[in-house]
């Protein structure tokens, strides 16, 4: 099938980001998968066993509206995660998922919030990422995996697969990709400071971003204050 101008750009912005991700750690060996909806419904991820550092964009595998792969090389085994996002979180057109090191980390500790996986450390954690659940471990590529993410209902756009690692939906591949880096480097803020008492954004402080950058109500607890 012949990729629209629009498609190919997106092919070539797939692999871009890849490299960047994969270029500074962020997802090693043949870790991690990104997808992108298209405008007919359907949409591009990359390939099974690829590398985010070396990704060809003419592999890229093209699936319909339904996910029945139309060309390119056989999809990534985590596809399921990818369509239940996009099934629950209406504005999503871009996923992002990735074996960051200080997230998988956070990911195994047995005091984690399920609601809640990461404090209100900074402003642009909540602003990008928003609030985190925690998904129970699957085996990956499991379908399963999906049923776990609809049981969330939309309310997430980044989830933290269990003793695996985070997932982000974001409105482009640009809002996704800043959203993972985000949710990373509060993960790895958030194990330097374990035990050493750090100061959270207040609940008001919360509020208040809530109102200025139309954020999602936050459950984050009100012990702060």
């Amino acid at each position: 099938m012949v990729a629209s101008f629009n498609e190919t750009r997106i092919r070539e912005q797939i692999v871009r980001y890849g490299a960047s991700l994969f270029n500074r750690g962020l997802t090693p060996g043949s870790s991690g998968n990104i997808s992108v909806r298209l405008d007919d419904g359907g949409w591009l991820v990359t390939p099974t066993n690829a590398s985010l550092g070396f990704l060809d964009p003419a592999s890229l595998s093209r699936l319909d509206a339904k996910g029945n792969l139309l060309a390119g090389d056989k999809p990534t085994k985590e596809a399921p995660l990818h369509a239940a996002l996009y099934d629950t979180v209406r504005h999503s057109r871009a996923v992002v998922h990735l074996h960051s090191t200080h997230s998988v980390a956070l990911s195994m500790l047995p005091d984690v919030d399920p609601t809640a996986v990461l404090p209100p450390l900074t402003p642009y954690y909540l602003m990008r990422a928003g609030r985190t659940a925690l998904v129970p471990y699957f085996r990956p590529g499991d379908p399963a995996v999906a049923d776990a993410i609809k049981g969330l209902a939309g309310k997430y756009t980044s989830v933290l697969l269990a003793n695996h690692g985070p997932v982000v939906a974001g409105k482009d591949l640009e809002a996704a990709v800043y959203a993972i880096e985000e949710m990373e480097e509060t993960a790895k803020l958030h194990l330097l400071l374990r035990n050493l008492n750090p100061r959270h954004l207040s609940p008001s402080q919360v509020d208040d971003l809530a109102r200025h950058f139309d954020l999602p109500a936050s459950p984050h607890s009100h012990d702060d204050e």
